[in-house]
């Protein structure tokens, strides 16, 4: 008969086989950080490895380390993931890498043990005023060989620390707003910029906290999703050059230059910067999705800091070069399709991953809810820079079964050529029509020719996604952007002023399709003024009742300028911060894009999910008759647009320069035609609050003056006894 061993006590098991150590061999996944049984674990892959250390500080300016940990390849090693697990820390511990390998730059390895390494999945990294750049490159970059040699320089003094920040945070039944493309609005704008003017009003200007006072402005403009510029850490003293005009340093501003993926900027932090910018990140969207407003991310995989062969190397560089990046024949040199001196080889498996694994972060612990992905066209190039046809990564995002919720925007362009508008994918991706934002300027500049490009713009940009199956929410249509002149200086600049910014007013595109409108700049002429104001309304009203997505460049909505600034991505200043005294003094803009924007909602046909079909609208010349597609010299047209159940809207648009006269189509009886909008009256009659609306006389034709634009609402005419005529 077989005697069974008694049963043992689990935890008196558990006290003699657990493994007696502060540090244990840990785990490979998740990449990254992840606290565990009273420690955190910590893994980072890096294939062409020799050696691994893991430093822990006490201070972020300290050099020396509090602890340094060596990973052994035998025990800490699981395939190309290097891990560790160490007890009795947590939030707010500081820690880096140190990453040995081959250097041999010829060969694409450029592993230098010397380099203090930022963790390519930390969450926050910790604020170093100045960052010191240059001392992060360990040479003379001015010397084109340097990079041949191996730099013994340490960076740990001079280089951010990677932070710890774990704890639960208390999202109080968060859920996000989720609105349909139809019902979405997009505001894009700046978290510094926005509220950093001393005229904000704000307690606190220039961070997260800040832009979280200013939601009932918001709220109330009518917006429901804000776009935000990046916001992935950056090193903002990158740009070296000082501004000719002044003798200011220049900062990178703008901050299209991410040095890590998953953290949140630090600068922007009201709270400090020693994982504080986590959390009030995520307090800014749970204020955000309170109010009903979505956060769009504007996020930069296509490229990092680390620059050419000669910039510094802060983290993918130094954990493995030949595996992150697209290198050149000779792999000293990297395939440059950003204009920015690197590419991410983003189509390598292991990129792959870390870039879902970072989009995941920020949509399941931050709540984010879309992203708008910075020259995506290069993350749809294989590893030798050619385009792929159905891409891997640009799949994989669309397909994420976790990811399936979240907006995802390409701009589909890059800085080697590629432009893929209404090509770049086939999955449910939305895209930045920059040729919805060409014509529509076009058009209202008075550019021959621009007839039928227009109504093609307005109807959602059929001839661009019909032949990929995508509907008009593919398009994000657009007429400025933090890229280019503001929606002011569009029609005040006939050219580019971008001397401040230190290159000679060579940086920045020279194909603006602006117009001064009879001065170039600041003007006292009342009447240049005046045309500025109705070309303004006009492109407000463009965007607003066009289908496909509106998106608007915060400040447009109370003239906000750049002195003509096309490209004011280191100007750090007035130059780009929103002056809060405008919306006074622009209040009759402000009322009108607010006014614009709650008649695109009261009127819901016209941002359907579907192009118009021939029941839905027609398309009218002045006369009233079918427009010549064909006559270059015509630039008025009208259309009459029928919704389901929906009272009949008609819209005028006259781009020339003289006053038209517009038929007014025949209605049913006991119907009349109302004034909406007018561009070219003052207010507060060129917009009508719903159901105020001005009765026209339909007897006779509306005569609208160039470079203006109307709507006109049907609606049955009620007797004296407030029943509708017959």
């Amino acid at each position: 008969m077989m005697m069974t061993a008694p049963e043992r006590e689990l935890r008196e098991y558990i006290s003699e086989t657990s493994e007696r150590t502060d540090v244990g061999p840990g785990s490979p996944l998740p990449l990254g950080t992840q606290e565990r049984a009273g420690g955190v674990n910590f893994a980072l892959f890096s294939r062409h490895a020799s050696r691994v250390r893991l430093e822990l500080f006490s201070n972020s300016e300290h050099d020396a380390p509090a602890r340094v940990i060596d990973l052994d390849s035998a025990r800490n090693r699981t395939g190309d993931v290097w891990h560790v697990w160490v007890a009795g820390i947590g939030s707010g511990q500081l820690y880096a890498y140190r990453v040995d390998g081959p250097y041999e730059p010829g060969k694409g390895h450029r592993f230098n043990f010397n380099r203090l390494l930022l963790d390519p999945f930390a969450t926050a990294i910790s604020r170093l005023p100045p960052w010191d750049f240059v001392s992060a490159r360990g040479y003379d970059a001015s010397v084109p060989e340097q990079d041949l040699a191996l730099s013994k320089r340490d960076n740990s003094g001079s280089t951010p620390k990677c932070v710890l920040v774990n704890e639960p945070f208390d999202w109080s039944a968060d859920q996000p707003p989720r609105h349909p493309w139809s019902k979405t609005v997009i505001y894009e704008t700046h978290v510094r910029g926005f509220t950093i003017h001393p005229s904000s009003g704000v307690d606190h200007p220039g961070t997260y906290r800040g832009l979280m006072e200013k939601i009932p402005y918001l709220k109330s403009l009518g917006v429901t999703a804000v776009e935000l510029m990046p916001v992935q850490e950056f090193n903002d003293t990158s740009v070296t050059r000082r501004n000719p005009q002044t003798g200011h340093p220049l900062k990178n501003y703008w901050g299209y230059d991410p040095v890590v993926f998953c953290a949140p900027k630090a600068s922007y932090s009201s709270s400090g910067g020693s994982g504080q910018q986590k959390l009030e990140f995520k307090e800014m969207i749970r204020a955000f999705h309170k109010a009903g407003i979505e956060v769009i991310l504007d996020v930069v995989f296509n490229h990092t800091a680390e620059g050419d062969q000669l910039g510094p190397t802060l983290c993918f560089r130094g954990i493995d070069n030949a595996i992150f990046y697209t290198l050149a024949d000779d792999k000293r040199y990297y395939k440059d399709y950003t204009g920015t001196g690197n590419t991410v080889n983003a189509n390598h498996p292991v990129v792959r991953d870390h870039i879902l694994g970072a989009l995941r972060y920020w949509m399941i612990e931050m709540h984010v809810d879309g992203f708008r992905f910075d020259l995506a066209s290069v993350l749809g190039r294989d590893g030798t820079g050619k385009l792929l046809a159905n891409a891997p990564l640009l799949e994989r995002i669309a397909e994420d079964p976790i990811l399936r919720d979240v907006k995802i925007i390409a701009e589909a362009w890059d800085a080697a050529g590629a432009y893929e508008v209404g090509s770049f994918s086939e999955c449910r991706w939305a895209e930045w029509n920059g040729r919805y934002r060409d014509d529509i300027r076009r058009f209202w500049r008075g550019d021959e020719g621009m007839l039928g490009i227009f109504a093609s713009r307005i109807g959602g940009s059929a001839d661009i996604y019909s032949k990929s199956g995508k509907g008009p929410e593919a398009s994000i249509n657009f007429v400025t952007c933090h890229d280019g002149f503001t929606l002011n200086d569009l029609v005040s600049y006939r050219s580019k002023h971008n001397e401040a910014n230190g290159e000679d007013n060579d940086d920045g595109t020279d194909s603006n399709f602006s117009q001064n409108c009879g001065a170039e700049g600041t003007t006292i002429d009342a009447g240049i003024e005046t045309l500025r104001k109705r070309q303004i309304k006009n492109f407000l009203l463009t965007l607003l009742i066009s289908r496909g997505v509106p998106m608007l460049l915060g400040g447009d909505e109370c003239r906000r300028t750049q002195g003509g600034n096309n490209n004011a991505y280191c100007q750090d200043n007035g130059t780009s911060w929103l002056d809060w005294t405008l919306l006074e003094q622009h209040q009759e803009i402000y009322r009108f894009a607010r006014a614009m924007i709650a008649f695109r909602g009261a009127n819901p046909v016209l941002s359907k999910e579907q192009f118009y079909t021939d029941t839905e609208i027609r398309w009218l010349n002045p006369a009233g008759r079918l427009p010549d597609w064909f006559d270059p010299k015509q630039k008025s047209l009208a259309c009459l647009i029928q919704g389901n159940e929906q009272a009949a809207l008609l819209l005028m648009f006259n781009a020339a320069a003289n006053d038209t006269d517009f038929a007014l189509p025949p209605l049913p009886k006991g119907s009349r035609w109302h004034l909406a909008v007018d561009t070219c009256r003052s207010a507060p009659q060129d917009s009508f609050a719903a159901r105020t609306e001005a009765l026209v006389d339909h007897s006779k034709p509306y005569r609208l003056q160039g470079r203006s634009s109307a709507i006109f609402l049907a609606r049955r005419q009620e007797s004296a006894s407030g029943q509708s005529s017959e």
